[in-house]
């Protein structure tokens, strides 16, 4: 019997679609009143997102070379397999399911329809409708779980439908969020009431610990940047297409957010900045144009989350698809949509895993407690790429990593030093979060017997 293939049918724009969407979400709206504090200087701030952005390149170049070498669907879960079998290769499978993707997509929905509560009040009303208790947990619902269930469930029937109507949907709304903050970077410096004083260095030189510190935070607003390589399977030409789109769409969300953090300072002074509560866009917008334009920075975050989530519901199921069809998940996830040629039922069982998710409110702890694995497990995949060098010399790539070795290994100890300060820091969430991940491992064998 041959395996289910899906078609490639998507071009080097669509997948960098897919990158810009999936990374340009809430952290470059809050974050950086963290990094801030940290660094408490303007040239030190941006520095540090410049830091991270040439890291996430890095790690774009690096997966560019594996899927290259494996194009195929799953990202992460095809090179972990064949770097380290199918037990670590499930595990982040098995996260990217709980939380990695659902977790997300349901935070950003409930994000989304508290947004829209700007203009229709109704839209982000808390009022408990119904409330079913089960054990320890409780669906409730409310207006606003309504709002955020029915955005997941209108993009899920869009994907559901095809990569055609997907790929245009989800271009649109990436258009629409590039040109929003291209437009607010160019007002800003052209009409904006901000002053280039605010970059004048401070007294007391930043410390490299605050620094270091403050990469976290900036290294967590960049994940994303992989989003093409989960999509690999539909990309035609792939050993040419899938590396440029990591490094357009890559490139182009580094590039925004080198300008939004300067636009940041040029309104504020970072001690100010490092005050603000919120999201920063609300106070930038309000000190460059005047209270009025909140209302079109909401706009602006509306449609920013609703590309964000378009994103994650086209690449999220591509994982499961893949562990469906290596017998590692439920056989129904592996079925191709007989008309619409999509991976249906994984797509469907991440919309339905989200909205459970939305209906107890638990994403916010699973986001919590997993959040680190999405550096854990991209950090293991820049090492599946020494690995699959160390092991097959002789194999030819279409794509070599740009620096290698020195790129892809200043990526994997980014990341390694993102998770060991996770560890320290806060050891009790991160147990938790390790916890949730290996308590995965009996699922597995559940299915490798059933298989």
């Amino acid at each position: 019997m041959s395996r289910p293939s899906l078609d490639r049918r998507l071009g080097p724009i669509d997948a960098a679609a897919i990158i810009v969407s999936n990374v340009i979400g809430s952290g470059i709206f809050l974050t950086p009143a963290v990094v801030a504090a940290l660094t408490g200087d303007a040239i030190a701030m941006v520095a540090v997102w410049l830091v991270g952005g040439f890291i996430a390149f890095a790690g774009a170049m690096s997966y560019a070379e594996l899927a290259a070498l494996r194009p195929h669907a799953g990202g992460e879960y095809v090179y972990l397999r064949a770097a380290f079998g199918p037990i670590a290769a499930f595990l982040t499978g098995w996260t990217s399911f709980v939380a990695g993707f659902s977790g997300a997509v349901a935070a950003s929905a409930v994000g989304f329809a508290s947004y829209l509560g700007r203009f229709v009040p109704s839209a982000g009303d808390t009022r408990v409708l119904a409330s079913l208790p089960l054990g320890p947990i409780a669906f409730t619902v409310t207006p606003q779980a309504l709002v955020a269930i029915a955005l997941i469930g209108g993009l899920t029937w869009i994907h559901v439908r095809g990569v055609g109507p997907g790929r245009v949907v989800q271009n649109i709304l990436a258009g629409l969020k590039v040109t929003g903050l291209v437009a607010l970077i160019v007002f800003g410096f052209s009409f904006g009431d901000g002053s280039w004083a605010h970059f004048e260095p401070v007294a007391a030189a930043p410390g490299i610990g605050g620094f270091l510190l403050a990469l976290v935070p900036v290294m967590f607003s960049y994940a994303g940047w992989n989003a093409a390589s989960y999509v690999a399977e539909e990309i035609r030409h792939p050993e040419r297409f899938v590396p440029r789109s990591l490094a357009v769409g890559t490139g182009a969300v580094v590039a925004l957010y080198l300008l939004l953090n300067v636009l940041y300072v040029y309104s504020l002074p970072v001690a100010e900045l490092a005050a603000t509560r919120g999201s920063v866009m609300d106070h930038i917008s309000e000190r460059l144009f005047g209270p009025a334009a909140g209302d079109v920075m909401a706009l602006l975050a509306i449609v920013s989350i609703a590309a964000s989530v378009s994103a994650m519901t086209i690449a999220g199921p591509r994982v499961y698809f893949a562990m469906a069809r290596d017998r590692v998940f439920f056989r129904r996830a592996a079925v191709i949509h007989p008309v619409y040629g999509t991976p249906a039922a994984a797509i469907v069982a991440q919309a339905l895993w989200s909205a459970g998710l939305v209906l107890t409110g638990s994403f916010d702890s699973l986001f919590t407690y997993t959040g680190f694995a999405v550096v854990l497990f991209s950090g293991i995949a820049g090492v599946a790429l020494f690995v699959l060098r160390w092991r097959r010399p002789d194999e030819p790539s279409p794509f070599r990593a740009w620096g290698y070795p020195l790129m892809p290994a200043l990526f994997v100890l980014a990341s390694a030093a993102i998770v060991l300060n996770a560890l320290v820091r806060a050891p009790r969430p991160t147990a938790a979060g390790l916890a949730i991940i290996l308590g995965g491992l009996p699922l597995y064998f559940a299915f490798r017997r059933r298989a």
